[in-house]
């Protein structure tokens, strides 16, 4: 799991900052719950050859491990807290608003959760909706259906303007779940609050249906999506093996990260063409994805293709047909009807048959609820994001690494995209298991 974090040369303070000395008792201390310990600590290393490599240089890096305290900085009672989503939708979310306001009701008997409507846009002076204010009976069942009770919305909005909102509405705690443009955003909230003297904590949750944000194993939502992924690319193959020389293409999502096309891949051992941001393929010319194509139908005439949303830059640069924006940027193509459309073209200059039928599950399956690993699993992180909070953490953000939960410091979590390594195991078995490369 080394390889999901950064090297040791840019790994930032793993210190969690906190507001204060926490002197306030639990009410946990009344149920016997086990509490964790400030001295317990995880390595964030584990392979040896990074182990001896560290062992050598001085202390080894650890994260803070997650879970309930004794004491807490904050008084439960006169206690409001706020929640706010941003970034687009990831089965899941409706379990951590659910979890996040349950666990401060019911737990730590807080005065009140008020829930952001729409993102950052929400705890602005001229919100698109006013706060809703979040019971257990508002999320009793909320976490059964998809999408997003609260809303979402991207882009960043004034810090000061955001820490206006929460003085005046006399919020403390504050849970932010997005992925790292969020965690950006909750970084600079968090630095706002420092330079006003104001005592609000900022919780982050890390959400990314890509599962590409460093310094934690997997997020909550690439579960779910990689078990929905299974019911695309079986449905591409079946559409592949009922027509000569068919071909079921499958785009999935994955920005800069190939985690959820590559685990789709291996759940699913249909796939015969794999394609991630982290190894995109060559289309033309000898050893070129279509060329092997070519190849594979004229041996077994039907193939099944993942690829994934961000290989489309790349394949665009090759066939010449890269877009610029009023900026000069080069704008990001949807991949499936470009591949598409080469893929016909190809067989109709080499005068052979195609049939291409093109799956895009992506608003499906970021709309889903979550299955019952991203359910427990949210649960888990909404519940440690709490016990954070109200011992008085704040700039930092809930991760699971190493079989625990952990406290991260946003600059790690923003750091850097978490990539899937072309040189390491679950890649490697994605070729062996597509058999991609025989037909070259």
């Amino acid at each position: 799991m080394d390889a999901y974090c950064v090297s040791p040369e840019e790994l930032p303070a793993l210190d969690i900052e906190r507001l204060g000395p926490a002197t306030v008792d639990s009410p946990l201390t009344a149920r016997r719950r086990r509490f964790t310990e400030d001295d317990e600590r995880v390595s964030v290393y584990t392979h040896s050859h990074t182990l001896r490599a560290l062992h050598s240089g001085g202390e080894i890096p650890t994260f803070e491990v997650a879970g309930p305290r004794r004491k807490l900085f904050f008084q439960p009672r006169t206690l409001r807290c706020g929640i706010v989503t941003c970034g687009g939708l990831c089965p899941g979310l409706n379990d951590v608003i659910r979890t996040v306001t349950l666990a401060l009701i019911w737990q730590y008997a807080v005065e009140k959760v008020y829930g952001f409507r729409y993102g950052y846009a929400g705890l602005t002076a001229n919100p698109p909706a006013p706060p809703m204010e979040l019971t257990p009976e508002v999320v009793d069942d909320i976490h059964l259906q998809g999408g997003d009770i609260l809303g979402s919305s991207r882009g960043p909005q004034d810090e000061n303007e955001m820490v206006d909102t929460l003085e005046r509405m006399g919020i403390s705690l504050l849970f932010v779940v997005g992925g790292d443009g969020t965690m950006r955003g909750a970084r600079a909230l968090a630095g706002a609050v420092k330079r006003r003297g104001a005592a609000v904590a900022v919780i982050g949750i890390p959400k990314t249906i890509d599962n590409d944000i460093s310094g934690i194993e997997q997020s909550f939502g690439f579960s779910t999506a990689v078990e929905a992924c299974r019911a695309a690319i079986h449905s591409a193959h079946q559409e592949a093996r009922g027509a000569w020389n068919g071909v079921g293409l499958v785009k999935l999502m994955g920005r800069e990260s190939g985690f959820i096309a590559a685990q789709a891949t291996l759940a699913n051992s249909d796939v015969n063409f794999c394609f991630v941001p982290e190894a995109p393929p060559v289309l033309d010319g000898p050893g070129g994805f279509l060329e092997a194509l070519e190849r594979r139908l004229d041996v077994k005439h039907h193939a099944v293709v993942v690829v994934a949303e961000g290989v489309g830059e790349t394949l665009a640069g090759q066939k010449g047909d890269v877009r610029l924006d009023i900026s000069g940027n080069a704008v990001r193509e949807d991949i499936g009807p470009l591949l598409h459309r080469w893929m016909v073209e190809h067989f109709k200059a080499v005068g052979k048959p195609i049939s291409v039928k093109y799956i895009d599950p992506s608003y499906m399956i970021r709309s889903l609820p979550a299955d019952s690993n991203d359910s427990a699993f949210c649960l888990m992180l909404g519940q440690n994001a709490v016990h954070a909070g109200m011992s008085g953490r704040t700039d930092m953000v809930i991760g699971y690494w190493n079989q625990y939960y952990v406290h991260i410091p946003i600059d790690l979590a923003t750091l850097k995209r978490k990539k899937l390594d072309p040189r390491g195991d679950v890649w490697q078995t994605v070729l062996e298991t597509t058999g991609q490369l025989r037909w070259s």
